[in-house]
């Protein structure tokens, strides 16, 4: 039988003070894999860029920003780092993310496609964040979930997203994610 083992527990605290990029779940430090691949890199760039235009187009509407592999800081034991995300209203241009984004999107990779699909889907559901999306680079799919009644339900085209009563922009996944 294993002895019980003390596993150590970390905070944002000790996460500031680390090299390296870094994901902090529920205390336990997540290694960020390498950079990522350019198949991963080109979507990333695809869906910021689109997301970019949308809110710019609505600037007038939207108070809301796109944000590529920007910091969220949950709470004192978590923080990650989705690879693109929609915060709205006043942002802290000297910190980080501290309240639940109203978009998601994680990018797969052989590295992250479980903790994407898993770990970070329930995470992200539990904190509140209104839209997730998990983006395949390998067949170039998207597969997007809004939040209802605390609960993920997987919506299908067209896509309308909803950011804030004042801020709406429509998804055009074609567009988006054009075809290499």
């Amino acid at each position: 039988m294993i002895p019980d083992l003390y596993i150590p527990t970390y905070t944002v605290r000790d996460w500031e003070l680390w090299e390296g990029y870094w994901e902090l779940i529920k205390g336990v430090p997540v290694a960020m894999s390498p950079s990522p691949l350019n198949k991963h890199q080109f979507m990333g760039s695809d869906l910021h860029a689109y997301f970019h235009t949308a809110l710019q187009a609505n600037r007038s509407l939207c108070n809301c920003r796109v944000l590529y592999e920007q910091d969220w800081i949950i709470d004192e034991t978590n923080v990650v780092r989705p690879d693109i995300l929609i915060a709205c209203g006043n942002l802290d241009p000297e910190g980080h993310i501290t309240k639940a984004p109203v978009l998601i999107v994680e990018i797969f990779s052989k590295a992250t496609r479980l903790k994407d699909r898993n770990t970070k889907y329930a995470l992200y559901e539990f904190c509140g964040v209104k839209y997730y999306l998990m983006a395949d680079p390998d067949d170039r799919s998207l597969q997007v979930f809004e939040l209802m009644d605390n609960k993920y339900k997987e919506l299908f085209p067209p896509f309308h997203f909803k950011l804030t009563e004042d801020c709406q922009i429509a998804f055009d996944v074609s567009v988006a994610i054009p075809r290499q």
